[in-house]
């Protein structure tokens, strides 16, 4: 019996639109998007890369680690092994201590190599520019694939949602849901697709350095206004707070 093809986010997302309940107004959305753009007006992702190949390896090694420890081994990485080629071929223990700071690094190493096998193999070396495709790969589920092709190949197919994007968006009542796929086909639903890849990177970015896990700063957060969760009252205007949370950006969490 062939497999059931899995729906694509926009297909289920048309089909969730009767049933859900965390749909807010547009002008709302349009809101939040908006003052989002205030505070962070270039928005970037903070795994450091200079070319798809090296934000997809980087991407894959950032699961259960942070970018900044990711950051700290991939320069030495792929000044060793620069090529998809070249780290698919090289000595599997050596990857291994090279990745060994990113946790779960037995794993990481075979993942990283296999995937850099299969571009040669099945892709020139290239990295594809379709979700089906980059999925297929070891090591690539959809928050990968969408950072990829919408960070490297400016292609919005969707929204990487990580844990921070998750907690802004359950926050600011843009979803009611509790795991990625579906808070992902709620926030494509509301925000318009023109707004995927840089919204979806100012939405983690406000969750990583304004809006925390424990303690979040809604004192000092430009979106207090809008947010059913804030637990204290803004303190200065919205453009004050804004550029307070640009420079904490551009910083990436240096003192603003």
């Amino acid at each position: 019996m062939a497999a059931k093809k899995k729906p694509s986010v926009e297909t289920s997302t048309r089909s969730s639109t009767a049933m859900s309940s965390t749909a807010m107004p547009a002008s709302r959305v349009a809101d939040l998007l908006r003052v989002l753009q205030l505070a962070i007006p270039e928005p970037y992702c903070e795994l450091d890369h200079d070319s798809p190949f090296q934000l997809l390896i980087a991407t894959i090694l950032s699961a259960q680690s942070t970018d900044k420890i990711v950051n700290s081994v991939t320069p030495a990485l792929f000044a060793k092994w620069p090529t998809p080629a070249m780290l698919a071929a090289a000595p599997r223990q050596e990857v291994e201590q090279a990745v060994h700071k990113t946790g779960f690094f037995r794993n990481k190493a075979k993942a990283i190599q296999e995937c850099s096998l299969l571009l040669c193999e099945r892709h020139g070396g290239a990295v594809p520019k379709s979700m089906e495709e980059l999925t297929a790969l070891p090591g690539v589920a959809r928050k990968t694939a969408n950072v990829v092709l919408g960070t490297a190949h400016r292609i919005a197919l969707g929204i990487a949602t990580d844990t921070h994007v998750m907690r802004v968006s359950q926050r600011l009542g843009l979803t009611a849901a509790t795991k990625p796929e579906p808070i992902e086909q709620d926030l494509c639903r509301q925000v318009p697709q023109e707004e995927w890849t840089d919204g979806g990177h100012r939405i983690l970015l406000h969750g990583r350095y304004v809006c925390l896990a424990k303690n979040p700063q809604c004192e000092q957060c430009p979106l207090a206004e809008l947010c059913p969760s804030r637990e204290a009252e803004p303190a200065g205007s919205v453009a004050e707070r804004a550029e307070r949370e640009r420079r904490v950006v551009e910083s990436r969490g240096g003192k603003s």
